[in-house]
């Protein structure tokens, strides 16, 4: 009987999936392993920035999508958007049919007090539970800004630092938040000038033992990339190990993997490198990592592994044709360069686009969620359907 309605609500998802794509004006884009099926809009208002999305996909195969939504600016006579706003915070939308329709109004999981927040980036974890970080941004008076020492400033606004909160209901209520402590000899203060606590826009993951792996940036210098754990969902963290740092290169935004073999491997945004991908492996579970060019380019990447082991990497690309591209690799992640990579999204407006974070469907496609303009339009959270061959 379980059997049976497996597939009956298999068949449903596939009907919606058909459904949804039936109409879609940019259905192009295939490689050897790949191919796009179509576009679709999750989110759009004109009045508001919605950007930096992540996608859960749940049990019942229910898709929850956190964006991060603010006003935009342009439609109230300030003439232009910006990635900081004291008025931006934390909200998802929901579908219960594949993604061909999407609930209208945002739920909110969490306002920061103190200022904007930043990228919910979600992970589910194996209890059902659902973490999501964050980060967020305090407007002070720009005299006051310009004059702070030791903390990260983009003038009129100073770094609150990272927050995280879990949800135990499907994502209706949320704790939290919950502060992380400061990356290990890291010298950044918050806007508080109390040390800045960890943060991170990226996807986090949970092996099997529970414990969940955190790719974290640093600071104190050009920005690196270190490792944290939590072995209580993401109430306290142990600093484990730096991932990859450089005294040229600024490393962040990053993701982490587990391969099918137990490597761990993060991809990183990269300034200072061509805007090429830094690649970095740990075969100790953590302990020891070593770092190297990974030859393409990408602003920032998100990674999913497939139930045969290959990983799915899709990041955005800000440069002319603007947009979102994928490669498919190998199970060991070692042809990153050689896979062929396939053009989701070149219709996009400037290089304000991107960020995509990916989810497997139960029908075994993938669904690709970022944020995207046309014409330097407001921006709105997209989505393409992706068919593995």
């Amino acid at each position: 009987m379980k059997k049976s309605w497996r597939t009956l609500l298999l068949l449903i998802l596939m009907a919606s999936y058909s459904a949804l794509c039936e109409s879609s004006p940019n259905a192009k884009g295939e490689t050897t392993q790949l191919k796009k099926v179509c576009d679709f809009i999750i989110y759009q208002d004109p009045m508001f920035y919605s950007a930096f999305p992540s996608l859960v996909v749940r049990p019942d195969g229910e898709i929850l999508c956190a964006f991060r939504r603010a006003p935009d600016r342009r439609a109230l006579w300030e003439g232009k958007t910006s990635h900081t706003d004291p008025n931006s915070y934390l909200v998802l939308v929901r579908s219960k049919d594949g993604g061909k329709t999407w609930t209208k109004e945002p739920e909110l999981i969490y306002a920061h007090p103190l200022g904007g927040s930043q990228d919910p980036c979600m992970v589910q974890l194996a209890d059902g539970s659902i973490v999501c970080t964050s980060y967020a941004w305090a407007l002070l008076p720009q005299a006051t800004v310009e004059k702070m020492q030791h903390t990260i400033t983009h003038p009129p606004f100073a770094f609150l630092g990272g927050y995280i909160m879990r949800s135990d209901d499907d994502g209706k209520t949320w704790k939290g938040p919950f502060i992380p402590p400061p990356v290990k000899g890291d010298k950044c203060l918050d806007a508080l000038g109390k040390p800045c606590p960890a943060f991170n826009r990226g996807a986090m993951i949970q092996r099997s033992d529970g414990t969940l792996y955190w790719a974290v940036a640093s600071r104190t210098g050009p920005t690196s990339v270190h490792l944290m754990t939590s072995s209580d969902r993401g109430e306290t963290w142990q600093y484990v190990a730096p991932i990859a740092k450089d005294e040229k290169i600024t490393l962040n935004e990053s993701s982490l993997i587990e391969t099918a073999n137990g490597d761990l491997v993060c991809f990183i945004r990269t300034a200072d490198f061509d805007d090429h991908l830094v690649v970095s492996r740990s075969k100790d579970g953590g302990k020891t990592w070593q770092w190297e060019d990974g030859k393409i380019i990408g602003h920032p990447y998100h990674a999913v592994r497939l139930k045969d082991g290959r990983i799915f990497l899709v990041y955005g690309y800000r440069h002319e044709p603007f947009g979102v591209r994928a490669r498919l690799l190998n199970p060991d992640c070692t042809n990153i360069a050689e896979a062929p990579e396939l053009i989701i999204r070149d219709d996009g407006g400037n290089g304000d686009l991107g960020y995509p974070w990916a989810a497997i469907l139960p029908d075994g496609r993938i669904m690709v969620a970022y944020y995207f303009n046309q014409s330097d339009g407001t921006r709105f959270i997209a989505g393409s359907l992706i068919e593995i061959k």
